[in-house]
């Protein structure tokens, strides 16, 4: 991505020149769902948020072309990309029995401000989505069919957006309590998912 605007000075094209690569490895990301099952982790975590990332890789950004070079699509990619260098420097230092501590410490204190910036990259793209989901009637499904079902994409889209409300502050609240736990020792007891 760096390179991508150095070269061309702008963010403009720039999902469409990683978008193979952006899109192979979100999906490949399912993978860490299963891999719930063999660390001590949440499955209901993990799999917001990797079926967070999937939806607006393939249902958003790919399906509508028009909004891929919105500045909103950057801000998500960037704070992403910081995200996962972070955590996987994190996993790799950890399972070589040598963690720096500033690879810690930035596991546990970037979230804090990427989290929100990422959240709001990934509203505002939504929200920017809306009119040309409900110009077209993308993904939708109207009465009368043989179906005898409706479905509209862009009611649809709008419910995801307030489901941000409560999702959000629990995840972010659950990665506060990792933190503590983690920086500071302390014991902290969860409820089960």
């Amino acid at each position: 991505m760096a390179r991508f605007y150095m070269q061309k000075g702008t963010h403009k094209g720039l999902y469409r020149s990683i978008q193979k690569t952006l899109k192979f490895f979100q999906t490949f990301a399912l993978l860490e769902v299963v891999h719930c099952a063999v660390v001590r982790t949440s499955v209901l975590v993990t799999g917001v948020q990797v079926s967070s990332r999937i939806f607006m890789v393939w249902f958003i950004t790919h399906s509508i072309k028009q909004i891929q070079n919105e500045e909103s699509v950057i801000l998500f990619l960037v704070v992403w990309t910081v995200t996962e260098i972070t955590r996987y420097s994190f996993y790799t230092f950890s399972l070589l029995n040598h963690l720096p501590y500033f690879i810690k410490w930035a596991r546990y204190n970037f979230f804090i401000i990427l989290y929100p910036v990422g959240v709001a990259g990934e509203l505002l793209t939504i929200y920017a989505a809306l009119p040309y989901v409900k110009k077209t009637g993308m993904f939708s499904l109207r009465l009368p069919n043989k179906y005898n079902v409706s479905f509209d994409y862009y009611y649809f889209l709008i419910i995801i957006m307030l489901s941000y409300i409560p999702l959000f502050p629990q995840l972010y609240l659950h990665m506060l309590r990792q933190r503590r736990k983690v920086l500071h020792g302390e014991v902290i007891i969860e409820k089960d998912d």
